[in-house]
């Protein structure tokens, strides 16, 4: 279906009752009701523009080339200063930190004293430099770069990977912009409780610069659109590919099977994000590890056990990155379109969510986080995507299945069945260890949990923002998300990816807007930590 903007998108979809068609399953009533939704609402975020005969979308040109803006204009941050965003999440500089003044000018409202829940004078915020990375890693490191690579790669070839790894790199300089932003306009309470992220740089920072209205339009679209982030490509998606692994590896039959295993996946994560962010982040800083080294490792297992075969991967990566020999839809700027569509996914640079939970570290300086920020993106997709690219690409090497042929989110196996997303990705692990798959789903489980945790935080802040901070309010957005948790376990995977995609990319409109006018401040605070801890 294309997506110009001259296609008639606006008009709202027609949705079929719940009650309908009683011969169908539950899974498949859901799928049918929520389809149209999320047809329409793919269709309006990724408007396309004509280039070279082919659409790219509108969303996709601002993200990268604010990304490359911001690269160049901070002077390569990005791989410059990479070693001391190491150095700051090992603590050198703690010291620095916790000797600077009580209260800096960017804390802008505070109801009274902070409390002793800060653990040390002198830091405003509730946790510690590498358990705000956890979490906001937990929120971009999850089946994003174990399903949605499966689907960049089934759809685009070997030379997605190519632009994923282009586009992860440029992210992280944007990373680093909306972090520091995301500290120097927070907001912390008379309990010590932080809010930040978008909605606050947004709308303190665009007034301070004289662009008051415009400041608060974008902040509250911005929120709306964080909250709909979080049901989708946070939740929805997550259970969806949980779901699938689960269904798959133990072989499960029945009409309301996805919706089963969402209702105990929404149980778990309710049990869990009542504690706020201090238990999120406790949960995360010992999951994200553990999961990280469970799943890296087998990947690594397998890259070197076939390495004669690795030069070939990576020849693949970069030459079909600009000639692809498949059969892929919109040629090289098809290829280009999904590296950078699932990378943007996957990482959520520019789209500023993880600006929400590094708001919440410890510092006075908000340069430090930012710095710390910027090793998401190399995280995420430079290390963990191309692994999961490469395993892929060496699983194909004999035609296991065809890069281009993908109906409803499905590629064509070799035997003529189809198969998607995180399913493929399990087939390349059990192909080269016998077993495997069953490390991979309990993996998928894990990436799957924390990326909801993170995600229900990220959505309850920018749902505080628009409704205001109480327990029955916190408690309405508890229970929509959860909602969201079993709808994603019963829809298809083409239909979650269409609205998940749809909702973390729109994201970049209201943030990105921001950042462009924003940076002077965020160059301002960067030359003011740099200096203090003696670098350039």
């Amino acid at each position: 279906m294309g997506k110009s903007l001259l296609y008639t998108t606006l008009s709202f979809p027609t949705f079929i009752n719940l009650a309908s068609s009683p011969d169908k399953g539950l899974d498949e009533k859901i799928n049918e009701t929520f389809m149209p939704f999320a047809v329409w609402w793919e269709n309006l975020v990724l408007a396309e523009i004509p280039f070279f005969g082919h659409g790219i979308p509108i969303v996709l040109i601002i993200l990268i080339l604010g990304a490359l803006f911001f690269t160049l204009y901070f002077g390569f941050v990005n791989i410059r200063h990479f070693p001391t965003a190491i150095q700051v999440v090992r603590g050198k500089y703690d010291e620095l930190e916790k000797s600077a003044p009580k209260l800096k000018p960017h804390v802008y409202e505070i109801d009274g004293d902070l409390v002793d829940t800060i653990k040390d004078e002198g830091l405003t915020g509730e946790v510690n430099h590498f358990q705000a990375l956890a979490t906001a890693v937990s929120g971009t490191v999850g089946l994003g770069n174990i399903a949605m690579v499966a689907v960049a790669i089934s759809i685009g070839g070997p030379g997605a990977t190519f632009w994923m790894i282009l586009a992860g790199l440029l992210g992280m300089s944007s990373k680093f912009v909306e972090c520091t932003l995301g500290v120097k306009h927070r907001d912390i309470d008379k309990n010590g409780n932080v809010f930040g992220g978008p909605m606050y740089y947004l709308s303190r920072g665009l007034k301070q610069r004289g662009f008051s209205r415009l400041g608060k339009f974008l902040a509250t679209l911005f929120a709306i659109l964080c909250v709909g982030a979080s049901f989708g490509g946070g939740n929805a998606f997550q259970s969806n590919q949980a779901a699938a692994q689960i269904i798959e590896r133990f072989g499960l039959t029945g009409e309301a099977t996805g919706s089963i295993i969402g209702l105990v996946f929404a149980i778990l994560a309710g049990i869990v994000i009542i504690g706020g962010i201090k238990r999120i982040a406790k949960v995360t800083e010992k999951v994200v590890p553990f999961m990280a080294i469970l799943y890296v490792g087998a990947a690594l297992f397998i890259i070197f056990s076939k390495i004669e075969w690795v030069d070939d991967a990576l020849a693949l990566i970069v030459s079909e990155a600009f000639t692809p020999t498949a059969t892929i839809s919109g040629g090289f700027v098809g290829v280009m379109i999904q590296g950078f569509r699932r990378a943007a996914f996957s990482n959520e640079a520019g789209a500023g969510s993880a600006a929400i939970a590094h708001s919440a570290v410890n510092t006075s300086f908000p340069a430090s986080e930012g710095l710390v920020g910027l090793l998401e993106p190399f995280i995420d997709t430079v290390l963990v995507c191309t692994m999961t690219a490469i395993v892929i690409i060496l699983f194909n090497m004999d035609g296991a299945f065809v890069y281009g042929n993908v109906v409803d989110g499905q590629a064509l196996m070799g035997d003529g069945s189809r198969l998607g997303g995180v399913n493929i990705t399990s087939l390349a692990f059990e192909n080269s260890i016998n077993g495997s798959s069953w490390i991979l789903m309990v993996a998928v489980c894990l990436f799957a949990f924390s990326t909801i945790l993170s995600w229900s935080y990220y959505g309850l802040q920018a749902w505080k923002y628009l409704f205001g901070r109480g327990k029955v309010i916190d408690l309405t957005y508890k229970i929509i998300f959860l909602l969201f948790t079993v709808l994603g376990s019963a829809i298809t995977l083409d239909a979650v990816i269409k609205f998940s995609d749809a909702m973390i990319l729109a994201l970049v409109f209201p943030n990105m807007i921001g950042l462009l006018i924003l940076f002077p401040a965020v160059n301002k605070e960067f030359k003011i930590y740099l200096s203090l801890i003696g670098k350039r």
